[in-house]
C-alpha cells in the first residue's frame, strides 16, 4: 500500500499540518523530504530502514553518500534534499545570534555554540567577539586540533580581538569524547587567555565546553 492510500491523518505531510511537526517520528520527517518510495516500499519504509541501518539521523547525515546510494530507493535526488534540509536547519539556528544584537540569553548562546561545534570529530576552539554592550561582532573558529586536543595560541587570539575591536569575548571548544567536564588543561588555558586578553582590555566573560547533548559554562560553574 502506498502512502497515498493511507488514512489521511496518518500520512506524514497531512499529519504535520493537522497535529504539528513535533508529532512526527524521525522516519516520518525524512519521508516528507524523500517524497517517494520504491517498488514495494513507501518513503516511510525507506526512512525507517535507513535509521535502523545507520543508527540515527546524525549518522545518516554524516554517512558517505556512496554508501547511502546503495540503498534501493535512495538516490542523488533524495540525498540532495536531505543535505539541503540539514543546511537549512543550520542556517536557521545561526540566525538565533544575529550580528549587532545584544547577547542577553545564555541558553541561545550555548545552543548556537553547540550546533556549530558538536559534530566535529576533533577539537575545535572558537570565539564569539562582542562589543562593550555585549552585541555580537562575529563568531570565528580559530584553532583545529586532534581527536582530543587543540593547540590554542594566546597571541593569535589577542590579534583577532584587536582586529575586531572587541571589548569582550566568549570562548568555546568541543569535547569529541562526549563529556563537557573541563580538564585541568582547559582551565589553565582559560586563565592564560584571560591574562593575555586583559593586557589589551578585552574581558573573557565565559568559556563554553560542548559535549554530546550537554554544555558546561565556566562562568556558571564558578571557574572564571
Amino acid at each position: 500500500m502506498t502512502i497515498a492510500n493511507w488514512p489521511l491523518a496518518e500520512r506524514p505531510r497531512e499529519k504535520l499540518l493537522l497535529h504539528g511537526v513535533k508529532n512526527l517520528s524521525d522516519a516520518e520527517l525524512l519521508a516528507i523530504f524523500f517524497c517517494t518510495g520504491s517498488r514495494g516500499k513507501t518513503a516511510v519504509d525507506i526512512a525507517r530502514e535507513l535509521l535502523t541501518e545507520h543508527g540515527g539521523l546524525k549518522k545518516i547525515a554524516d554517512a558517505d553518500p556512496t554508501l547511502l546510494f546503495q540503498k534501493k530507493g535512495f538516490g542523488k535526488a533524495k540525498y540532495a534534499m536531505l543535505k539541503a534540509a540539514i543546511e537549512l536547519g543550520r542556517r536557521y539556528l545561526e540566525e538565533d545570534l544575529p550580528a549587532g544584537e545584544p547577547l542577553t540569553n545564555s541558553h541561545l548562546t550555548k545552543r548556537f555554540l553547540a550546533n556549530r561545534l558538536k559534530d566535529y570529530p576533533h577539537e575545535v576552539f572558537a570565539c564569539l567577539f562582542l562589543d562593550t554592550l555585549n552585541r555580537i561582532i562575529c563568531y570565528e573558529e580559530l584553532f583545529h586540533g586532534t581527536i582530543n586536543e587543540s593547540n590554542v595560541y594566546p597571541r593569535e587570539l589577542v590579534k583577532r580581538g584587536l582586529k575586531h575591536n572587541a571589548a569582550k569575548v566568549i570562548l568555546a571548544h568541543n569535547h569529541p569524547s562526549g563529556s563537557p567536564t573541563p580538564s585541568e588543561a582547559d582551565q589553565e588555558i582559560t586563565h592564560l587567555l584571560q591574562k593575555a586578553l586583559a593586557l589589551v582590555s578585552i574581558q573573557v566573560i565565559d568559556h563554553i565546553v560542548i559535549g554530546h547533548n550537554q554544555t558546561l559554562s565556566f562562568a556558571e560553574a564558578g571557574l572564571l
